[in-house]
């Protein structure tokens, strides 16, 4: 299937029913159903932020102390001093020209045939695959995830009125993270990225975490072998901060200009403060450095979580990750996922339940994310480990 035989856009659905209420710790029983999906989960994501010294290995956040504050600041300052202010006017759907030249030249440093004309900028990696999404058949379409994958994108997908499914058969398109997935921070094996490409569907591919590969650049990207159909998904959220909302898509050449009518339609463009300020810091500062910092800096927390969950959790499993922000555990029994994340708050300590990364929602096998990313101190890592398994103690 080419570019030109993917259907038109449709709106989005409002059948979206990922949601209940999450028990307490004090009610919860110790078997049962899924956590709740986001309304539940945001219950208890927000009792955790309110207890005072908790540790969370929640969110999938970067490194706060990571954000390059003092030179993002001065390139605010720069952006603003221009005469004309760009930074604050508006500006094209697709984006500012320079940001653009400047992601299409890091994609071709990966193999990819991109030009600049061929990047469209959004306000973050979200809006990117929702465009994607809302280009590959509509409503009720089906569409291939891996068996876990980005809670985000299963929840837009059932917004959209898609149906995800995880056997990856008698699909529409894909949607994957082929240099590394979320949650389990895996590289796709070179047999299923040729069982993917084989198919022939559009494939939505998330390149969110590419840079983050512990083991260097980041790898040749699925838009450099089948750019016809596939919608390529990029983001400075990992790499820079969240906050700026800027990420990209690249979609085939054949649906640019029906991407870019739908993408203005949404939202007219993506904030232009942001692009000026990333614009001005890119150009001005040694990226592939800061790059390199990075994947040496969440390679050494992995490395120490895998350490304190060995110590302390010897029966749990897990694969090490090839890069990114987490672990995705698998431990050794199946208490209720509701009651033991309520159960891990009051210990001190939070996590992100596993049902939250499943196509259809299952609560078992039991698992859960550990985000070692965003911990204030590297000690945390150790201490957070030791709440979760005195809490594992009681409750499994």
């Amino acid at each position: 299937m080419n570019a030109t035989a993917l259907a038109t856009p449709s709106p989005p659905s409002s059948s979206y029913t990922r949601s209940s209420q999450a028990p307490t710790s004090s009610t919860a029983p110790r078997s049962g159903t899924r956590l709740g999906g986001l309304d539940g989960f945001e219950m208890l994501k927000r009792r955790a932020a309110e207890t005072p010294g908790l540790i969370s290995f929640a969110g999938g956040l970067p490194a706060p102390g990571e954000f390059p504050r003092t030179k993002l600041a001065a390139s605010f300052v720069r952006a603003l001093q221009s005469p004309s202010c760009p930074a604050l006017q508006y500006g094209w759907p697709e984006g500012d020209e320079d940001l653009r030249s400047w992601i299409a030249g890091q994609l071709r440093r990966r193999g990819a045939s991109v030009a600049r004309d061929d990047i469209i900028v959004t306000s973050g990696a979200q809006q990117a695959v929702s465009l994607a999404a809302q280009m590959v058949r509509g409503a009720g379409a089906r569409i291939g995830v891996e068996a876990e994958s980005y809670p985000g994108a299963l929840e837009l997908f059932q917004a959209l009125g898609m149906t995800a499914v995880d056997d990856r058969s008698n699909v529409d398109a894909y949607y994957i993270m082929p240099a590394l997935s979320n949650p389990r921070g895996r590289k796709l094996s070179a047999h299923e990225r040729a069982r993917v490409l084989s198919t022939l569907r559009p494939i939505i591919e998330d390149d969110a975490y590419a840079d983050l590969c512990f083991d260097g650049a980041a790898p040749r990207p699925l838009l450099a072998e089948a750019p016809d159909r596939v919608f390529h998904v990029g983001t400075f959220s990992k790499t820079l901060c969240p906050g700026l909302r800027v990420g990209w898509l690249v979609p085939p050449r054949a649906l640019r200009a029906d991407v870019l009518k739908l993408k203005q339609a949404e939202d007219l463009q993506a904030a232009s403060l942001p692009q000026a300020i990333l614009e001005d810091y890119l150009r001005n500062e040694d990226f592939d450095q800061r790059l390199v910092r990075l994947r040496e800096f969440y390679a050494r927390r992995a490395a120490r979580m895998e350490q304190a969950l060995r110590r302390h959790l010897p029966g749990w499993r897990f694969e090490p990750p090839a890069g990114g922000f987490a672990i995705w555990a698998e431990p050794d029994a199946q208490p209720n996922e509701a009651f033991f994340l309520a159960a891990a708050i009051e210990h001190g300590v939070a996590f992100d339940p596993g049902s939250l990364f499943r196509a259809n929602g299952a609560v078992s096998p039991f698992a859960l994310r550990l985000c070692f990313s965003s911990v204030s101190r590297d000690e945390e890592l150790d201490e957070g480990v030791r709440r979760l398994a005195r809490c594992w103690a009681e409750v499994a």
